[in-house]
């Protein structure tokens, strides 16, 4: 298996697991719980395949993600019935979500000669939409509407691996950099509250 590929699986857990941290709060059944898991973990992914052609899309023709968004959402409903978490603890495993979402999506639209615009924004559609489709299920106003930088920070790391890219840095290192960067700059933006100007109600 390449790195992309556990790479994507690994994506597809932690949003699962973020997902039904934040479906708890609603208090879902498991049902509920696992739908919401599998549809979000997957969610990014599916609409990049079909803005990019890519038919069947990928989890049709490898079921392996929707059981491992299965398991991760199921042992985390469970663990979660014990555990006392903080109230906005799923923020952490949601900016690691949010980073190898990113970076998957990024590849995956390179290695088709994608144009570097097309390619980034991919990368952030891969990253941000399994939140929006979570939170839109679990009838929250998405998460990228109502937080701090969150989608500025999946386009840093998209452009960042793309840049790396051009200059034929090693696609591992290439990653990792891009995935550090996006978790960096998503955790800064939380502990700080950085966020771009908003558009003021009174003008």
């Amino acid at each position: 298996m390449n790195l992309i590929y556990l790479l994507d699986l690994c994506a597809v857990a932690v949003c699962a697991i973020t997902a039904t941290l934040e479906a708890r709060r609603r208090e879902l059944d498991l049902f509920g719980v696992i739908v919401v898991a599998v549809i979000s973990g997957i969610g990014g992914g599916t609409v990049r395949d079909i803005l990019l052609g890519r038919l069947p899309v990928y989890w049709i023709h490898d079921p392996v993600y929707v059981v491992v968004g299965t398991v991760a959402g199921t042992l985390t409903f469970f663990l979660g019935r014990y555990l006392k978490l903080p109230k906005n603890f799923f923020l952490i495993p949601d900016a690691v979500g949010l980073a190898l979402f990113t970076v998957i999506g990024t590849s995956i639209a390179l290695k088709l000669d994608a144009p570097w615009l097309i390619a980034s924004l991919m990368g952030v559609i891969t990253g941000v939409f399994g939140g929006v489709i979570r939170d839109i299920l679990c009838n929250e106003v998405p998460l990228i509407f109502r937080t701090d930088i969150y989608a500025t920070a999946s386009l840093a790391g998209a452009l960042l691996l793309i840049a790396l890219d051009h200059f034929d840095v090693s696609q591992n290192i290439a990653m990792l950099w891009a995935m550090a960067s996006i978790i960096a700059i998503r955790l800064a933006a939380i502990r700080w509250h950085i966020h771009l100007p908003h558009l003021r109600s009174d003008i």
